[in-house]
């Protein structure tokens, strides 16, 4: 256990991040497999921006690897323009 308040205060910071930063990512998975799972075009096409959006604001809190947040945005259009 921290011995000093500067310390004890880092460690109840870090878990209320950890915790947003985990809602954050897991809402942001379910939108992902929520957009790959649609099947008309045009649905999809309205949805990718507000993925596109919360991909980009996880890499900008560094949740994810900017990246990996391209890789996912760049996977997802290529999707989209299948369909």
């Amino acid at each position: 256990m921290a011995n000093h308040k500067s310390a004890q205060k880092r460690i109840r910071s870090n878990e209320t991040k950890k915790i947003r930063n985990k809602y954050q990512h897991k809402t942001t998975r379910n939108a992902v497999r929520k957009l790959r799972a649609i099947t008309v075009k045009g649905e999809a096409q309205e949805l990718f921006p507000a993925v596109s959006s919360m991909l980009d604001k996880l890499a900008k809190r560094n949740v994810i690897h900017k990246n990996k947040a391209s890789n996912l945005k760049s996977g997802l259009a290529v999707l989209i323009n299948k369909m």
